[in-house]
């Protein structure tokens, strides 16, 4: 079962924990490339479709971001800290736009073609009021971020955002969870079902080692990463 009990062996992290981890620039959790098991599983969320748009939630600035929109694709993301979101911007090389977004009571900031669009706000005031469906999403430390007592609220808003033909895919981490306490939360094959599985289909499509040197810090020897692919029924 999904647990959604206050466990006090694991950090319990707030939106303002992570403005300040932006602010700080403790974020060791970015990644200045494309997420290489995106690359290999893109054309399941693709199904064969030019042009989608694709939901990025709890963005920072990934790298992702650009290289779709560069591909086509339209992406908006939703991140609570402005750091990441102006970095990104300015990182990238794309010049933008901001505005107020009333429907999640937060900021808008938009690239001039208005094919990247990142909205600054709790994740949990965006809805599909703000934006509609999606036919694709990319979560990306995103589910695996999120207090584990606040995921069936986390899945419920993404099952909603979800159009009947999107591609969804999950990257999750698998480690020993006796040995540290998140975040990023481990996240069973179990749970994931559970969460997802009453109204998506869910199929894992791979897991590969993800251990790095910096994991040895969080006393761990073992990290693996799995992508899943889950839709609508």
């Amino acid at each position: 079962m999904a647990d959604d009990s206050v466990d006090p062996r694991f950090t319990v992290m707030q939106p303002d924990d992570w403005v300040t981890r932006w602010n700080d620039g403790r974020i060791g959790f970015h990644k200045t490339y494309i997420h290489p098991l995106l690359e290999k599983n893109l054309d399941k969320m693709m199904d064969g479709r030019e042009n989608i748009k694709i939901f990025f939630p709890l963005c920072g600035k990934a790298w992702d971001m650009k290289w779709l929109t560069d591909k086509g694709h339209t992406v908006v993301g939703v991140e609570a800290a402005q750091k990441a979101i102006e970095e990104f911007f300015t990182e990238q090389g794309v010049n933008y736009t901001t505005e107020d977004a009333p429907a999640c009571n937060g900021k808008l900031f938009q690239s001039e073609d208005k094919r990247l669009r990142l909205y600054c706000c709790d994740f949990y005031s965006f809805s599909q009021d703000v934006e509609g469906q999606f036919d694709g999403i990319w979560d990306r430390g995103a589910l695996v971020a999120i207090n584990r007592q606040d995921r069936r609220k986390y899945t419920g808003i993404i099952k909603s955002l979800m159009s009947p033909g999107c591609r969804y895919l999950l990257s999750t981490l698998i480690y020993d969870e006796t040995k540290y306490n998140g975040p990023p939360h481990y996240v069973s094959d179990e749970q994931v079902r559970e969460l997802y599985g009453d109204t998506c289909s869910v199929e894992q499509l791979c897991e590969e080692d993800a251990f790095e040197e910096k994991h040895k810090s969080w006393n761990l020897s073992a990290l693996t990463e799995r992508i899943y692919l889950i839709k609508p029924k």
